[in-house]
């Protein structure tokens, strides 16, 4: 059956079914027209459109898209073959066979009349899949004729056998469709002089890297990431900067994509771009985008953090000096995701933002609610609160900026939508600030400015009332051991029952107790 990593590249928005259904009805109809004409292609007569025609005079893009769902439905069909398959239920599969031998005959036709032109192995690849399509059909047909178990049995096999091949060939003619369609792309941007036609192809291969992971290595595997940074070095396409930056964003999420950004000097000219203050702010945005991307504390590759280093300086000030000028809370998420990024992987980054006054920066930020307008912005700061909070500086600068009031704020965090994503967000926010009220509040100012602002009582509330918390581990152990901190250094805050309960015990027990703790007990 295909591999995962093709079915993600498949993958659909989720909508609702009914909507979904309405979207695949269109293909569904074409399919059995083709099965009745015995998948002979309808022509299309002078300037009328054939609604049942789907390869239609789209864009590149329109028509990729196209196919991407028609695949999408083959690699579903296939994937259910096999279950009707497990369960013997043999005039299922057979009817389904039809289908997928429609679909995968339309899917053939629609690409070759929207292509430009189709290599000598994609043509063998082709005739290889419809020909064991049609082998597969005419073979589900006699099974359905036979009642006998035995030979039933024996049969099942050859069915499974050959359901295993077709797939087989599926999957690598898809990935040759999309391999071919990434270099006919990139052919365009290298090759082409003109805007119009650069900004296009640029425009559809952002589209195609949307698709997922596997759709970004093939991209990286042709050249995508060295012809998108040809792009960046050239000022007569500097309108174009920001579309082919957020496109190289897309591309380096995999490691693939890495690897030809280290080899490009990519760090090198996404630097150049950031201290160039001629670029607008569109491009410095998505330059601070590729920059998030490529420190993401996810990725376990970090080949390319050694030439990263060489240029962090330059990058942490003026990512620092984007948050500062920024005119929309999107360029501030951007640019503060990148610098919380960045000070995850070297203690360095943290002297240098402490040198540029980031602390009193990004305190002002959030005071603009303009500017820090979500929970993901804050996250960011937090982030970035949290990992400089290890600098024993940090303490006078949180004081002056007045930081441990925004912290205390941030343990209110709440999401107004319901949203998971922002759920998840506030959950982080957080666990973010508590953490950070631990680590600044082994400097006696800061703890008595925490007791003050009564962050004592809020962090109780937190780790006794579970919806307080979203039912988050992480918060609860973030309150936990700020609130054993506050307790060193101001005893006379807590209740007997807190100090006996939350404080006293290891907190493993404090743990164990508040995540048994029903709701009335608040």
């Amino acid at each position: 059956l295909p591999s995962p990593s093709l079915l993600s590249s498949l993958h659909l928005i989720q909508v609702d079914s009914v909507q979904r259904w309405m979207e695949d009805l269109k293909l569904m109809t074409d399919c059995e027209c083709m099965c009745i004409l015995q998948s002979k292609p309808i022509s299309i007569e002078k300037d009328e459109q054939n609604e049942l025609i789907l390869s239609s005079q789209h864009s590149t893009c329109d028509n990729l898209q196209l196919l991407l769902k028609r695949a999408w439905i083959i690699s579903t069909e296939l994937t259910r073959i096999a279950q009707k398959l497990e369960k013997n239920r043999w005039q299922r599969v057979h009817s389904m066979t039809v289908r997928v031998n429609c679909h995968v005959r339309s899917m053939v036709n629609e690409y070759n009349t929207f292509t430009r032109s189709s290599s000598e192995e994609m043509h063998q690849l082709e005739k290889l899949l419809i020909d064991k399509c049609s082998e597969f059909t005419a073979f589900t047909e006699r099974c359905l004729q036979t009642e006998d178990k035995e030979i039933l049995k024996s049969m099942k096999s050859c069915v499974n056998e050959t359901l295993t091949t077709i797939a087989q060939y599926f999957g690598q003619l898809i990935e040759l469709v999309l391999t071919q369609e990434a270099q006919n792309l990139l052919r365009q941007i290298e090759l082409s002089g003109s805007l119009y036609i650069t900004e296009s192809a640029i425009s559809s291969l952002f589209s195609l890297a949307q698709e997922g992971a596997h759709l970004c290595r093939i991209i990286a595997k042709e050249g995508g990431v060295v012809a998108l940074f040809k792009i960046c070095r050239q000022d007569c396409f500097r309108c174009l900067y920001p579309q082919t930056l957020r496109t190289l964003a897309s591309v380096c999420c995999v490691e693939e994509g890495m690897h030809q950004l280290e080899k490009v000097d990519g760090i090198l000219c996404l630097a150049d771009i950031l201290t160039d203050t001629s670029h607008s702010e569109a491009t410095h945005a998505e330059a601070a985008a590729v920059i998030a991307q490529i420190t993401s504390p996810h990725l376990t590759f970090t080949q390319h953090l050694s030439s990263f280093l060489e240029n962090m300086e330059e990058i942490v000030t003026a990512l620092v000096k984007l948050c500062q000028e920024a005119s929309s809370g999107e360029v501030f998420l951007l640019a503060s995701a990148a610098l919380a990024n960045i000070t995850f992987f070297d203690t360095m980054a943290c002297e240098i933002l402490l040198q540029l006054n980031a602390m009193k920066i990004l305190l002002a930020a959030c005071s603009d609610k303009r500017i820090v307008d979500t929970p993901y912005s804050r996250d960011q700061v937090v982030t970035i609160l949290a990992n400089m909070s290890v600098l024993d500086q940090c303490a006078s600068e949180i004081i002056q900026g007045n930081g441990v009031q925004l912290l205390m704020e941030m343990l209110f965090e709440k999401s107004s939508s319901g949203n998971p994503a922002e759920v998840a967000a506030c959950e982080r926010v957080q666990q973010k600030s508590a953490v950070t009220l631990a680590r600044l509040s082994r400097d006696p100012e800061v703890a008595d400015a925490a007791v003050k602002l009564s962050c004592i009582p809020r962090l109780i509330k937190l780790c006794r009332s579970p919806t307080e918390r979203n039912n988050s581990d992480s918060v609860l152990v973030a309150c936990l051991a700020a609130l054993r901190r506050l307790a060193v250094m101001s005893p006379d805050g807590l209740e007997e029952s807190d100090f006996q309960q939350l404080v006293k015990p290891r907190l493993v027990d404090s743990f164990l107790l508040c995540t048994n703790m029903e709701e009335s007990f608040v």
